[in-house]
């Protein structure tokens, strides 16, 4: 693409994309126009500026906190770290969040945060000292609590990060019981969940499995049922991109190439991720990796034949100029809105199927609501049933030995014996909400006769979002 037309695309609103997919859904939604504009609308969003001490110098911080939608409580979303950071894209992700929460049937209204700075070039000392001032802000303007509003981590945070706002909301949040579940994602030794840094990427390859499971879907791409065989490319290889990768590849697809900032690898034949993993934490780059063809312009990895594209990292990478060239037949959309508007049009004249992100990256927040369960329980996953579950297992072997008299091998017997942990119990329920909230917005789609399966998903939200306004008496 020129740099005239990357432009264009780098400067298109990230939040008119969600309103033109929104107005698109409204279209099947018979509600009267001002009560879909409260829906559409960020209900608040808090605009700080903090000095922090730098070395010598004093630095003003600026940063932002969003709540777009109460229709439900509390609210949640991520908190970002990016030099990038600006109030239309918070606005964009805190809507996303509302409609993500509503398709999966996760109780929390959308939010998202945001600090404009580079953690790449500050000190961990510094990152703590601007964290704990932000957690500061936000108790300050009730913008953060259990039942109020629950960060978690985004690009550029993670476990560390959410640790520094747990302390720092515990220790001006004198005897509050429920102060774990001021946060999410945080380590297991303080409250974390297992199962939540691979969320995101494993709820992307469960609902790409479901739909490849689809005969109709499958025909009408001209492919067969099922992942084994297909080829995928994954753009973007961060916490989301790796894990994704990592789970299709152990399904039996392969992965023909990987694409990062600096440009992208390519085998027809198949890349192994963890072999990929291991060359670039070797080397600082995915470049030159063995039996690979390297592409120097990223974004041509995107239009290199496969069956399944994942794009992983930025916004906005499939646009008019360049979705005519996209050759994939199914795009997966594990990032935040990487297809734009008029690229979703182009596409859909091609018969591609795209996976919308609202629902597609639902995983993280999926398993947040579990960690945030957990929290307010003060209880972990598995304590409660692991050891009956072994029992009752132990039990119906006995009787099963003794009606067939033969015994079962002893490494059988213990993979049968074993009782729920909480990484299974956590991936299990991300598998059982994926699977569903993938029928409900197929089902929809089907029933009216809607073009395509983000319009469906946005329809779907809408009315969650409708119905509990209704059953809380502020429509009329």
């Amino acid at each position: 693409m020129s740099k005239k037309n990357q432009s264009k695309a780098e400067a298109y609103s990230f939040f008119s994309c969600i309103e033109k997919n929104f107005d698109k859904a409204a279209r099947y939604i018979p509600i009267k126009k001002g009560l879909l504009e409260q829906i559409k609308a960020c209900n608040a969003v808090y605009r700080i500026h903090f000095p922090v001490k730098i070395g010598k110098e004093i630095q003003v911080i600026e940063a932002y906190r969003v709540q777009h939608s109460h229709h439900k409580l509390p609210c949640k979303g991520g908190i970002r770290y990016s030099i990038k950071v600006n109030q239309d894209e918070v606005m964009t992700l805190a809507a996303l969040m509302t409609y993500k929460c509503a398709i999966v049937d996760v109780p929390f209204g959308g939010a998202k945060g945001g600090i404009k700075i580079d953690p790449q070039i500050i000190s961990v000392e510094n990152i703590e000292k601007i964290t704990r001032r932000y957690t500061s802000e936000l108790i300050k303007k009730n913008f953060i609590g259990p039942g109020i509003d629950v960060p978690a981590p985004d690009y550029g945070t993670g476990e560390r990060e959410m640790s520094w706002i747990f302390d720092t909301f515990l220790s001006l949040s004198h005897g509050e019981v429920d102060a774990l579940a001021c946060v999410t994602g945080k380590p297991v030794s303080q409250g974390g969940v297992r199962g939540r840094k691979e969320a995101t990427g494993l709820g992307v390859f469960y609902g790409i499995r479901e739909l490849c499971q689809m005969k109709e879907e499958m025909l009408s791409v001209g492919l067969d049922v099922g992942l084994h065989g297909k080829k995928v490319i994954i753009q973007g290889l961060g916490n989301v991109g790796y894990h994704a990768a990592k789970f299709f590849h152990e399904a039996g697809a392969i992965i023909v190439a990987l694409a990062e900032m600096e440009g992208a690898i390519y085998n027809k034949k198949g890349l192994n991720v963890s072999n990929v993993i291991l060359h670039l934490k070797n080397t600082g780059s995915i470049l030159n990796f063995p039996e690979s063809k390297n592409i120097e312009d990223t974004e041509k990895a995107l239009e290199l034949e496969c069956d399944i594209l994942i794009p992983a990292a930025l916004e906005n990478v499939i646009h008019k100029y360049n979705a005519n060239r996209i050759k994939a037949k199914i795009i997966g959309e594990a990032a935040n809105g990487p297809v734009t508007p008029e690229a979703d049009d182009i596409l859909g004249k091609n018969g591609v199927i795209i996976v919308p992100d609202i629902y597609l990256n639902a995983g993280g927040v999926t398993v947040s609501y579990f960690e945030w369960l957990k929290n307010l329980s003060h209880v972990r996953y598995g304590r409660m049933e692991k050891r009956f579950s072994e029992n009752m297992n132990t039990e119906l072997l006995q009787v099963i030995e003794n009606s067939c008299r033969k015994k079962i091998p002893i490494e059988e017997k213990k993979m049968i014996l074993r009782g729920p942990r909480e990484i299974d119990l956590v991936r299990s329920g991300l598998e059982d909400t994926m699977i569903n909230g993938f029928h409900k917005i197929r089902d929809l789609k089907k029933s009216l006769k809607i073009e395509n399966l983000r319009t469906a998903a946005f329809v779907l939200a809408i009315n969650k979002i409708i119905d509990s306004y209704e059953k809380l008496g502020i429509f009329p």
